[in-house]
């Protein structure tokens, strides 16, 4: 990213709330965003967020999330420009413990009991259906300029044979838990404070199964682990949240389709990103890897 841009759009934040220009320190970046702390010539801190698209929807859906009851840090000034967003946040500080299990429970419950909002994509059945054909589309144009040309027919064939089960196990996706989805849905988008938790990291956010969140807690790094999940939805049951998470859906257990379902939602990003928003010859070897990984852990999942 435009790195002059970045600073551009950090002053014009803090001279529309009325801010002075502060001191940054980077806390995080990556290819598409990076967090800063920002220290003002008073002492007072805050946090400065900048993404590029797909990301830059994020200060309106957080203060979306904020209206709905979810515990998010507040947003005290936001701009888009030229196709990046900054936003100045509350500062949370260190947190005063580790996030476990119960909490995350207790976040999702709260984050799912907000109505689906329209500012939100939406994922329901036929979408869902639809994310392994679209990620057929995606390798065939990375074929198209002779990447990902060799050595992935295994992809493509867990690919069709997803393609060809997805109607029949996307069957469920609107029972409840339906609405809210953070998509990044980890412990560490979850900060516990002297004053509460609040929750970050809205990027992604759409409206579907929230059982997605569920699947999403535990990472994607370890193999999938259909009964660890069991355990988590149950917390999640017991904290408040809607039976109807334990439910069969698609013909699966509801462990087995959330974290199928889960694996192929992340392969097709991940495609995308190859295609779309990295669209780096030099890291395709680590996205085939990867790709490969969760797509043989759907198929055992989803059962195709």
């Amino acid at each position: 990213m435009d790195t002059q841009l970045i600073t551009d759009l950090l002053a014009a934040v803090c001279s529309a709330s009325g801010r002075p220009q502060p001191t940054r320190s980077p806390m995080r970046v990556w290819s598409l965003s990076g967090v800063e702390r920002l220290t003002f010539p008073d002492g007072t801190t805050a946090v400065y967020k900048y993404a590029a698209e797909p990301f830059t929807s994020e200060a309106r859906i957080l203060h979306a999330a904020a209206t709905a009851g979810v515990p998010v840090p507040d947003v005290a000034g936001s701009l888009v420009r030229d196709g990046v967003l900054g936003m100045v946040i509350e500062d949370l500080g260190e947190p005063v413990r580790e996030v476990q299990d119960a909490d995350g429970a207790t976040a999702a419950v709260v984050l799912h009991a907000a109505a689906p909002n329209t500012l939100l994509p939406g994922l329901g059945e036929g979408a869902l259906a639809a994310l392994p054909g679209t990620a057929l589309g995606h390798l065939r144009r990375l074929r198209e300029t002779g990447r990902w040309a060799e050595g992935t027919e295994d992809i493509a064939e867990m690919l069709h044979a997803l393609d060809g089960a997805a109607a029949e196990r996307a069957e469920g996706a609107t029972v409840a838990p339906w609405g809210w989805v953070h998509s990044e849905f980890h412990p560490t988008s979850l900060h516990i404070g002297a004053d509460g938790w609040r929750l970050l990291d809205f990027a992604r956010t759409f409206n579907g199964p929230g059982l997605l969140d569920l699947a999403s807690w535990h990472g994607t790094v370890t193999e999938a682990d259909p009964g660890r999940l069991r355990d988590f939805i149950e917390t999640y049951v017991a904290a408040g949240g809607d039976r109807r998470a334990l439910s069969t859906r698609g013909g699966l257990a509801a462990q087995a389709w959330a974290l199928g379902w889960h694996r192929v939602w992340a392969i097709e990003w991940f495609m995308e990103q190859a295609v779309r928003w990295i669209d780096d010859p030099a890291s395709d070897e680590a996205y085939v890897t990867v790709v490969r990984r969760h797509l043989r852990s759907a198929s055992q999942l989803l059962e195709p």
